[in-house]
């Protein structure tokens, strides 16, 4: 055999797919990305691509036959999308998994304050973040607020910054004239999170109460109040946060590249929701794909991986054709569809150039992630890299290998060592994202597009 048939080797993936496809893909992730950069946006949107496509809402007792599309939606910020396969559950699930979440900076209960003729809101940032990529660009507020008055709750969508009239937000940094100590401090400590106070505005109210002295911040809440009707408490029941105010965006001259905010990991739930929903035939086994919260934050919390969300809904489907869901898990297969790094030649001293994933090489596949020792990660088994790996090359979609850089350097969890946990033969697989966690990632549309491939053929399988 010659060195081309026994080497392994990653190669771009352009003369393998359709370009136009590759294209035409690209453009309906940018429009989710831009409409869905919270979780309860990203739930929201795929929720309507799949009512467009005949999916219904699932309630606990409904009679399911096979080819029937369904979804179940936890507290507006986790989601299930399954559609009904001509075997018994007994047979297991093919299960794509992803989380919705992306690092960004959360608004604190008690914000507001005025000082030095300008109004800021506190803030605490939410996930793994470089604290100084996040100054001196602007910000959209999104979220909700829940205003309770006079023995009601009311519920109110919160979004300003993205529409082009919109004012934006900002987390201002020091001028260089003046930063002197700032640069000389290590980069970790050169912005304090205590100091990523966030600009809401700095015009007094015309309010005739004397007796107020913070006019600023007067001034914004009378707009709260009545634009939502809220008070300072209501803060308290609100869920606001501030992500990047600039919108999905082709990069290169080739635009062979999409850059963006919240990559990781909606590029992996947009792949993974389409595939499901673009299924023309009743599948062998129910496939199923579920998009969780909180991944960034350890996968805790009522709409994180670690719930009964999945568990419950799953004992529900079981239920109807009289199968233990224990039965069902330890038939079942998983790709964990979570980023990995793409190798950043810029930065070769912490990648390691034989494992790391490579833009526009296709589909990734981890064996396993985690740091120091492999901790926490689930490893999947050969048998299962050897299924996956089958599927793959049957349907001639491509794909790669990766890892999380060199040993002992960093490395990263997702959430596949919960499913393995649950006795679901379980494997990452994602795509690669150069500047991963930056307010503004990259990654190939090659990539996504053989994702979405990938995932397509995983439920057919």
């Amino acid at each position: 055999m010659t060195s081309e048939e026994l080497f392994y080797q990653k190669k771009p993936a352009f003369d393998r797919l359709d370009a136009e496809k590759v294209q035409q893909y690209a453009e309906g992730y940018k429009l989710f990305l831009d409409r869905g950069k919270t979780e309860r946006d990203a739930v929201n949107t795929i929720v309507n691509i799949a009512h467009e496509a005949g999916f219904q809402p699932y309630k606990r007792g409904m009679e399911l036959k096979p080819g029937d599309r369904i979804y179940r939606i936890n507290r507006e910020k986790a989601v299930i999308l399954a559609v009904i396969g001509q075997e018994s559950l007994q047979n297991g699930i093919a299960l794509t998994a992803a989380h919705l979440d992306a690092p960004r900076i959360d608004i604190r209960t008690v914000p507001l304050y005025e000082q030095e003729g300008m109004a800021f809101f506190k803030t605490h940032y939410y996930g793994g973040i470089k604290k100084y990529q996040w100054t001196a660009i602007p910000l959209e507020l999104r979220g909700v607020v829940c205003v309770v008055r006079d023995g009601k709750m009311l519920k109110f969508r919160v979004d300003i910054g993205s529409d082009p009239e919109d004012p934006k937000f900002v987390i201002t940094d020091l001028l260089p004239h003046l930063a002197s100590k700032q640069m000389q401090e290590k980069m970790v400590d050169g912005i304090k999170a205590e100091n990523m106070n966030i600009l809401i505005g700095s015009q007094p109210s015309n309010t005739e109460d004397k007796d107020c002295k913070d006019k600023i911040k007067l001034a914004i809440l009378e707009y709260l109040n009545r634009k939502y009707g809220m008070r300072e408490i209501d803060f308290l029941s609100a869920e606001l946060s501030c992500v990047p105010a600039f919108n999905a965006c082709d990069i290169g001259f080739d635009r062979s590249m999409v850059g963006a905010y919240g990559h990781d990991d909606r590029v992996c739930c947009y792949p993974a929701a389409t595939a499901l929903i673009a299924l023309d035939e009743t599948p062998r086994r129910t496939a199923v794909c579920l998009l969780v919260d909180k991944e960034e934050i350890g996968s805790e919390g009522v709409t994180g991986m670690q719930s009964r969300f999945f568990d419950t809904f799953m004992a529900d489907l079981c239920r109807t054709q009289d199968v233990y869901p224990e039965v069902c898990y330890e038939n079942s297969t998983c790709l964990s569809t979570d980023v990995c790094n793409a190798y950043d030649p810029n930065y070769a001293d912490v990648s390691e150039a034989r494992n790391d994933g490579r833009l526009n090489c296709g589909f990734a596949l981890m064996k396993y992630s985690g740091a120091r020792g492999k901790s926490g990660t689930s490893d999947a088994n050969a048998e299962l890299m050897a299924q996956v790996r089958l599927i793959l090359e049957n349907a001639g979609v491509p794909w790669q290998t990766s890892q999380l850089g060199r040993v002992d350097q960093g490395g990263g969890g997702t959430v596949a060592m919960y499913l393995a946990n649950r006795n679901i033969d379980t494997v990452d697989a994602g795509v690669p994202v150069l500047s991963m966690h930056a307010p503004f990632e990259v990654i190939s549309k090659v990539d996504l597009y053989s994702a979405f491939l990938g995932m397509g053929a995983f439920y057919k399988a």
